[in-house]
C-alpha cells in the first residue's frame, strides 16, 4: 500500500486525550453516561443552544435515533439528498421509510431547497438537510416547506459542527440533528457521535431510546423508584472512555478550528485564479453560511479532469479522494428510485475531489499541493 507524504487525513491529538482517558479509568465507571459523558454533552448544549444532547457512538447511530424518534410507519416518506453517506439514508430504510431522493444545487452539493415541495406527497413526513462541507442548507426555506406541510427537519450535521446559518448554529434549527465524530471530523473521538434535541418533546423518549427502551435516566435523576423496558431502543450511548478522549477535543475546538480556516483560506488564495481561468470550481460559500473548514474540495469539468488531477498528485506523494457515490445509483436502491435523473447529483459524484486538510497540515504543504494542482 502506497505510502503518501501528505495523506488526505491525519487524526489530530490535543495531547490530553490519555490524560482524560486514564482519569475516566480511574473514576471507576467506564460504561456510558458518566462524568466525562456529562461534560461534553452540557458544552454543546451551553456553547450552541441545543435542549438536549445525547452522546451516541457514531452518527449513524444518532439518525437511526432521529428515525424513530419521528415515529414512522412503513411506506412513510423522506425526503433526502442523493449526494450523501450511506448512513442518511440507512437509517430511515431500516424503519421502513422510502426514501425519495432530492438532486444538489449547482453552486455547490446541498439539497436543493427549491426542489422539495414537488417530491412531497400525502405520506412524506421528514425532510433531511445534510450540511455538505458544513455549509449551511437553505434552512429558512427548508423549515417553511415544513411547517407550510406538516412534516419534521432532521439535520444531518455530520459535517458541521461550530457552522452556522445567519448566526444561528448548524444542528439547531431543526427539530433534530445528528453529528459526527468520526477521525475525518474537525472534532474526533475517532469513532463518535451525538444526537442534538431542539423540541422539547422527542427529549423524554430519546433518553429511553438512547437507554436500551428503559426510563433508566429518570430513575437515576430521582424521578421514578425503579426503572423497566418501556420501549424501543439500544445501546447507543458510548463508553467513558470515548467521551474522555472527545473533552480533550471539544477543550481545544477553538485552536483546531483557526489553524483549519488558515488552512481553507490558503487554499482558496492559491487557487482562485485557475477558478477564474474556469480549470474547476472552488466551494460556495452562500451569504447565509458560515465555514467550518471541514472541507476543501474542487469540482472538476469531468470525471477525466478529476481522474488526471487526482492521479498528479498521487504521483507526488499526496492524496486527494472523490466523495460520494449518487445513492438513487446505488447497487441496493437503483431499482427502489423512482427513475428522475439528478444530474447535480451525478456530477459532484463524477466531477468531486477533496483535497487534503487536517490540523497538522502546513501552509507550506498547501503551497506545495496547490503548485501540483496548477501544473
Amino acid at each position: 500500500m502506497m505510502k503518501y507524504t501528505i495523506p488526505f487525513n491525519k487524526p489530530h491529538l490535543t495531547g490530553r486525550e490519555a490524560h482524560y482517558m486514564y482519569q475516566a479509568v480511574n473514576l471507576g465507571k467506564l460504561s456510558g453516561n458518566g462524568e466525562f459523558t456529562k461534560r461534553c454533552q452540557a458544552f454543546l448544549e451551553q456553547r450552541y443552544g441545543f435542549k438536549k444532547c445525547l452522546l451516541t457512538t457514531s452518527c449513524t447511530d444518532a439518525l437511526e435515533m432521529c428515525a424513530l424518534l419521528c415515529d414512522l410507519t412503513p411506506g412513510d416518506e423522506v425526503i433526502i439528498p442523493s449526494y450523501t453517506f450511506v448512513s442518511t439514508a440507512l437509517a430511515f430504510v431500516r424503519v421502513g421509510a422510502k426514501v425519495v431522493f432530492a438532486d444538489s444545487m449547482q453552486r455547490n452539493p446541498n439539497l436543493d431547497a427549491e426542489k422539495i415541495e414537488a417530491l412531497i406527497t400525502p405520506r412524506t413526513k421528514v425532510i433531511v438537510p445534510v450540511h455538505y462541507a458544513g455549509v449551511a442548507c437553505d434552512m429558512d426555506r427548508i423549515m417553511e416547506i415544513a411547517e407550510k406541510h406538516h412534516l419534521l427537519v432532521v439535520e444531518d450535521a455530520a459535517q458541521a459542527i461550530d457552522s452556522y446559518y445567519k448566526g444561528r448554529p448548524l444542528g439547531s434549527i431543526g427539530h433534530l440533528s445528528a453529528f459526527s465524530f468520526h477521525e475525518t471530523k474537525n472534532i474526533i473521538a475517532g469513532e463518535g457521535g451525538c444526537l442534538c434535541i431542539n423540541d422539547e418533546r422527542f427529549i423524554r423518549r430519546a433518553e429511553i431510546l438512547w437507554e436500551k427502551g428503559t426510563n433508566r435516566a429518570e430513575f437515576f435523576r430521582g424521578e421514578v423508584n425503579k426503572y423497566g423496558w418501556v420501549d424501543i431502543g439500544s445501546s447507543f450511548l458510548p463508553s467513558e472512555v470515548i467521551a474522555a478522549f472527545l473533552w480533550a477535543q471539544l477543550e481545544s475546538m477553538d485552536e483546531i478550528q483557526a489553524k483549519r480556516k488558515a488552512l481553507w483560506e490558503r487554499y482558496g488564495q492559491n487557487l482562485l485564479p485557475l477558478a477564474r481561468e474556469g480549470r474547476f470550481q472552488l466551494p460556495d460559500l452562500p451569504d447565509y453560511a458560515t465555514n467550518n473548514a471541514h472541507m476543501f474540495y474542487l469540482v472538476c469539468p469531468s470525471l477525466e479532469d478529476r481522474t488526471a488531477l487526482i492521479e498528479r498528485l498521487k504521483a507526488q506523494g499526496m492524496l486527494a479522494v472523490f466523495h460520494y457515490l449518487s445513492l438513487h445509483a446505488s447497487p441496493y436502491y437503483q431499482d427502489k428510485h423512482d427513475g428522475r435523473p439528478l444530474p447535480e447529483c451525478d456530477r459532484y459524484a463524477d466531477c468531486l475531489v477533496r483535497l487534503p486538510l487536517y490540523y497538522d497540515l502546513s501552509l507550506d504543504e498547501v503551497d506545495r499541493i496547490c503548485a501540483v494542482i496548477k501544473g
